[in-house]
């Protein structure tokens, strides 16, 4: 696939992906079942509620609880979907994650939204940069980034194909929309090569994939080659396609709405370590909290933006050159 294939179809929040995609899976899967911590509108599972009453639970706001419920049910052979803010689906909870779910290696889809900076106005006491880094290191879980609508629903209808813990984490705002409809695009833990490049490797997840796709475009008008990788399932990593693309470009800009620390970056500098040493620049927080602020004024301030992943870019490349 090359830049020009890719086409933006629409804008609309990742978030809605998940609400009509656990509502098509709730059609074919009995057995799948929502939790909420008194959130149902901001996961848009209005229609997920009416028609499924009887596997809709609404916990309030006691998100502790709702992990420990949810483990649970997987006892009886549910499948269930736990559904709060990205900070409080972690940070609040990672005693009962840790122990009742990924200890005991139970059944539980841990669906976040609101990740990342782009939450926006609520600031940093609901923004979590520190998610993905915490969930990754738990044995056993598996975790997934989705890029847009299409991925987003796709992937909730994916996970509960497989056995195990999952962390699931998309985001707020209305984003582009550009994969494929039938999310016949997604595999989980298979890397999406968005645009294939000789001259640097940029590994995108979640928000993040279309500000690399948006930067790759600048890159070809400067003459540099950008492969774009969509690296959606953060773990298990396709180490094979990491692989593959570095041994290619021989440098590398991984851009995540996270921390630097513990997030993607991380992931793809330890493969590159272990198999084809190279220069990689890293797009993301630089061990900071968040701020209140709309999500593109922030996403500006914190480095996110397009122009920022192609200053990396020539920086990577010029440190290869060197």
């Amino acid at each position: 696939m090359q830049l020009k294939d890719i086409q933006v179809q629409n804008e609309k929040e990742t978030r809605a992906g998940f609400g009509e995609g656990i509502y098509e899976l709730a059609k074919i899967n009995k057995d799948v079942i929502v939790l909420t911590a008194d959130l149902a509108g901001s996961f848009k599972l209005g229609p997920f509620q009416k028609e499924f009453s009887d596997r809709f639970l609404e916990m309030g706001i006691s998100e502790a609880n709702m992990i420990g419920a949810a483990a649970g049910l997987t006892i009886g052979g549910k499948i269930p979907y736990t559904t709060t803010f990205a900070n409080f689906s972690t940070g609040r909870v990672y005693d009962q994650i840790r122990q009742s779910v990924a200890y005991s290696n139970k059944n539980v889809k841990i669906c976040a939204s609101h990740a990342g900076l782009t939450l926006g106005e609520d600031g940093a006491t609901h923004q979590i940069l520190e998610d993905i880094g915490m969930m990754k290191m738990l044995p056993g879980m598996t975790v997934i980034n989705p890029c847009d609508f299409n991925q987003t629903k796709a992937a909730t209808m994916a996970i509960a194909n497989m056995e195990g813990p999952v962390y699931l984490r998309f985001g707020r705002p209305k984003w582009p929309n550009f994969t494929s409809v039938d999310g016949s695009d997604f595999v989980i833990g298979k890397a999406q090569i968005l645009a294939e490049g000789t001259d640097v490797s940029l590994f995108a997840c979640g928000h993040l994939v279309w500000n690399a796709i948006e930067a790759a475009k600048v890159l070809a008008e400067k003459g540099i080659s950008a492969e774009v990788i969509n690296l959606h399932t953060i773990k298990p990593l396709d180490q094979e396609a990491v692989i593959k693309s570095i041994t290619k470009t021989k440098c590398a800009v991984t851009c995540e709405e996270h921390n630097i620390w513990g997030g993607l970056g991380e992931s793809v500098a330890h493969v590159a370590s272990n198999n084809f040493p190279i220069p990689i620049e890293f797009i993301g927080t630089k061990d900071t909290f968040g701020e209140s602020g709309k999500p593109e004024e922030l996403l500006e301030k914190y480095g996110l933006t397009p122009h920022y992943i192609v200053d990396a870019a020539e920086k990577a490349v010029a440190r290869k050159n060197a």
